[in-house]
């Protein structure tokens, strides 16, 4: 959402600079995502000045030309050659001097030169409207008033003045703050001071001539319902300021008309639609639905179908006007209109978002309607608008304010206790500090205890119902900096058997992170053509995109996408983890998974120049996932070859030969393809809800390091190609439980030096006594039971 700086101390007085009030906005839950420095038109006529000709003869060598002599202020007048027919002596104008860069309403900026034309020179350029982006009139030069100062600046003239722009992060609970009186409504409960709303005392009604009825058939849908009729209106362009304020937010101007119904949509947060009141049909609005499949074409002049359930505003031959969305093409305000029906509405949220969501359709009126709008704004707004139009348009009210608003909305009734404030927010405030940030907020105090407050809170906090909400409020407005931190922190230590989620999640975090893996989070919205078959998959009813019409299924492509983002914007060697659910519709029942998986792609390390960039592989997958299942202390667990859609190969690990703890490898080359990859990844897809029983299952145990050296040991041996270092080192774990601290392979050779179907396994074994140190003997014993296993059970022959 953008904010005006300039507009916002409308509503505010204050010295505050646009950085103090971007700072304090973010502060108080509003967070400020950029703040820059803007022009109100582009250029802001920077290098333009007011000039006065004193001379206009016609150029000797060109019927169209005209040389002028033109007093700028400086010491010499300048001989600019110019080619408008309304320039003459005597004229108040808007002269370019030589090295200014003017900025035209349509077309690229260009630098003015001193220039010689047909034999004459110019020293400038007298300007057009749309020459310096101040409209779009090109029938020739401005004439500017008389008492205008010659040599001041043009913008001061103008009275062009920069502003700075807000983006502002709005959270979708935050419907009050969809406007700069919102916004402004925070910084004043921040600041403690008044806030000055638009004065509409002004109103009246000058007569009744063309009074429109309104009738409403869904209620349900249309709570409240406000109107009234302006005749005699000329549509026109907007004047500058207006055009000005509008094109700091980033609104394009249409007409004046339309152009105050978006000025007071952005400054007071409620959308109106203005109607050309000749084109309603039998003089009647008629607020309802139509019939499934009935058309209507929209402003943007696309034909749509509508639906049974859609909201139109209508009269008696059709609808006109898709309620709270888009206008219609036949109703609109066009340059011949000269009477306006305006309107001013509380639609119902739900049905909005609905009907926005049917028609993909997002507006700004769409925008603010779905969250929930001010409903007691719409008669002021009204009015606001009314008055806006006939200072910009002229017109008369030619009709009373209808208002149908059968039931009013009530404000939110509230209890909140100061025990509970205290206790939440973690310091005691005082409960003087607390009423007044309270009715700071426009929250009314309808009871006082000693232990708390009776409250009510106004309908446009549609956020705010709950205890909790109203401490919330407090804690943002009192400031969060302000809670300070405890000099001293008391806990005790955690010796848990059953550890939460969170606590193996950060421990799995801290290791990866430690590690130089970045965690990513993505939508659990996918895409189905990722999907290898829709059978068991969630599908969405409403899907926004082609590319998010099911929940995912896996996490693999959502890592890919990530990984294909950055690999396209030369960030090749990656490192990810992600925690994240996936979702099945299985036996007529929805389910869905905790899971969590690696990726690395790219090289081992960055590119140096005194080593070798090495390509990471399968093994360095291996050593990461090994890594974690030894952080959780989980390693009874025996390995198999993946058979797996997802992977070209790779392994699984069981646990205790069951349950799947992990299944990783390289990614499918199909898969690639789908996520537009060509560059290997390795995945690995691990089973957290299993970690997470198994981790809460194991026994905490504590011991000394031990104060006797270990052994190492080596055997070779020639086994047959299928045997695997995992069944190796399984029945050496059999084979000595107690004194077996590691087993790990060093080498591997498979040749023509061997016997067709036999490789060579090296590996290593890591004995010792936690009592006492090993002798020869017991360790011979030991190697000789493992030479026995190996021969009889993998049919390992030693080699010497």
């Amino acid at each position: 959402m953008k904010i005006s700086y300039n507009w916002l101390k409308e509503f505010i007085s204050t010295d505050k600079s646009p950085e103090d009030i971007s700072q304090i906005l973010t502060g108080i839950g509003l967070e400020v995502e950029s703040l820059e420095k803007v022009k109100a038109i582009p250029g802001g006529l920077e290098g333009l000045v007011i000039g006065y000709v004193k001379d206009a003869e016609q150029h000797p060598n060109a019927d169209r030309l005209r040389i002028t002599k033109v007093d700028v202020g400086g010491p010499e007048d300048l001989q600019i050659i110019c080619g408008a027919h309304n320039v003459s002596a005597g004229q108040k104008v808007v002269v370019a001097v030589v090295g200014t860069t003017v900025h035209p309403t349509a077309g690229e900026p260009f630098k003015i030169n001193k220039s010689e034309i047909r034999g004459e020179v110019s020293e400038g350029m007298i300007c057009a409207e749309d020459e310096i982006g101040l409209g779009t009139d090109h029938a020739g030069i401005m004439e500017l008033d008389a008492d205008a100062p010659i040599g001041s600046p043009a913008k001061e003239y103008f009275k062009i003045n920069d502003d700075y722009l807000y983006e502002i992060g709005l959270t979708p609970n935050r419907a009050d703050a969809t406007s700069h009186l919102g916004t402004a409504r925070d910084i004043a409960a921040f600041l403690k001071i008044g806030i000055n709303k638009p004065d509409v005392s002004a109103f009246k009604v000058d007569n009744t001539d063309r009074t429109i009825p309104v009738t409403i058939e869904a209620e349900a849908a249309c709570p409240r319902y406000a109107s009234v009729t302006i005749t005699g209106v000329k549509v026109q362009d907007s004047p500058q300021w207006l055009k000005e304020r509008l094109a700091v937010i980033g609104v394009r101007s249409i007409n004046n008309i339309v152009d105050v119904t978006n000025y007071v949509l952005h400054e007071l947060g409620q959308p109106l639609h203005a109607f050309d009141a000749d084109a309603i049909s039998g003089n009647q609005v008629l607020v309802k639905t139509y019939s499934e499949g009935a058309t209507f074409v929209t402003l943007d002049g696309v034909e749509r179908k509508l639906f049974a359930n859609d909201l139109m505003i209508g009269n008696t031959e059709g609808p006109m006007c898709i309620a709270g969305v888009f206008g219609g093409a036949s109703s609109g305000v066009k340059e011949s209109t000269t009477a306006v029906f305006l309107e001013s509405a509380y639609f119902n949220p739900v049905s909005v978002r609905k009907t926005s969501k049917r028609f993909g359709l997002k507006t700004d009126a769409s925008f603010r309607f779905e969250r929930g709008v001010d409903p007691n704004m719409t008669v002021f707004a009204l009015k606001r608008a009314a008055l806006l139009i006939q200072q910009v348009a002229g017109g008369v009210i030619s009709s009373e304010i209808s208002d149908i608003y059968p039931a009013p909305a009530e404000p939110f009734a509230v209890d909140v206790t100061y025990r509970n404030i205290d206790r939440l927010i973690g310091k005691a405030l005082g409960q003087d500090t607390i009423k007044s940030i309270i009715t700071a907020l426009d929250i009314t105090i309808v009871k006082e205890t000693g232990e708390g407050l009776s409250l009510q809170v106004p309908p446009y906090r549609v956020d705010v119902t709950r205890e909790v909400d109203i401490i919330e409020e407090i804690l943002r407005i009192y400031g969060y900096n302000n809670i300070e931190i405890p000099t001293q922190i008391r806990a005790s230590l955690n010796n848990s058997q059953r550890p939460e989620k969170d606590t193996v999640q950060n421990a799995i975090s801290e290791l990866l992170s430690a590690n130089g893996f970045n965690e990513t989070l993505s939508n659990s919205l996918t895409s189905s053509s990722y999907s290898e078959s829709l059978d068991n998959a969630v599908k969405l009813l409403n899907p926004l995109s082609n590319d998010l019409d099911i929940m995912r299924q896996t996490l693999l492509y959502s890592g890919l996408e990530a990984i294909a983002y950055n690999q396209n914007r030369r960030q090749a060697d990656l490192k990810f983890y992600e925690f994240g659910k996936t979702y099945f519709f299985e036996d007529d029942k929805y389910a869905e998974n905790q899971k969590f998986s690696v990726f690395i792609s790219g090289a081992t390390q960055p590119e140096q120049w005194n080593q070798k960039t090495n390509p990471v592989s399968f093994y360095h997958l291996k050593a990461t996932v090994e890594g974690i299942l030894e952080r959780l202390s989980i390693g009874d667990y025996t390995v198999d070859e993946i058979s797996d859609h997802e992977f070209a190969y790779g392994l699984q690990y069981n646990y205790r030969g069951s349950k799947t703890l992990v299944k990783f490898g390289a990614v499918l080359p199909g898969a690639l393809k789908k996520a537009g990859m060509e560059k290997e990844v390795f995945y690995a897809d691990f089973n957290f809800d299993v970690l997470l029983n198994i981790v809460r299952k194991n026994k905490i145990v504590n011991k000394e390091i031990s104060k006797f050296p270990s052994v190492r040991r080596d055997l070779s041996m020639l086994v047959d190609t299928a045997v695997t270092f995992g069944q190796l080192k399984q029945i050496a774990q059999k084979t000595e439980r107690k004194l077996l601290s590691d087993v790990s392979v060093f080498d591997v050779y498979q040749g023509d030096k061997l016997p067709a179907g036999k490789k060579s396994y090296a590996l290593s074994f890591m004995l010792q006594d936690e009592e006492k140190t090993l002798t020869d003997k017991a360790i011979d014993t030991i190697m000789q039971k493992l030479i026995y296993n190996f021969g009889k059970e993998a049919g390992a022959e030693i080699r010497k």
